[in-house]
């Protein structure tokens, strides 16, 4: 019973990783598009991000396949409800590839 209130919340720290990772990366490209020296902003956000991701990874799975897998799905599923929630790269009505393809 402890085992499955441990991966619950190794679950919880992933999507609360994932959130943190791409929406600091949706501030940062918000952010550094704006910015006299968008490199710094980019290369820095990146730094932090990762080494943040990083750690905690390596905290919450505690040497765990199953508890780095069950991280990183909560990662993940906070990928997709953040694009999904921002509706990132997408035009109402239309597809992805009406987006990148307009000339």
């Amino acid at each position: 019973m402890l085992n499955v209130f441990i991966m619950v919340a190794v679950f919880i720290a992933g999507l609360l990783l994932g959130t943190f990772f791409f929406g600091g990366l949706l501030w940062t490209v918000k952010r550094g598009l704006s910015s006299m020296h968008p490199s710094f902003w980019f290369l820095g956000s990146w730094l932090v991000r990762i080494a943040v991701v990083l750690g905690v990874f390596f905290l919450v799975s505690r040497g765990s396949w199953q508890r780095l897998m069950v991280c990183f799905s909560g990662f993940f599923i906070a990928r997709v409800i953040l694009i999904r929630y921002t509706h990132v790269g997408r035009k109402p009505g239309g597809s992805n590839k009406e987006v990148y393809n307009a000339s």
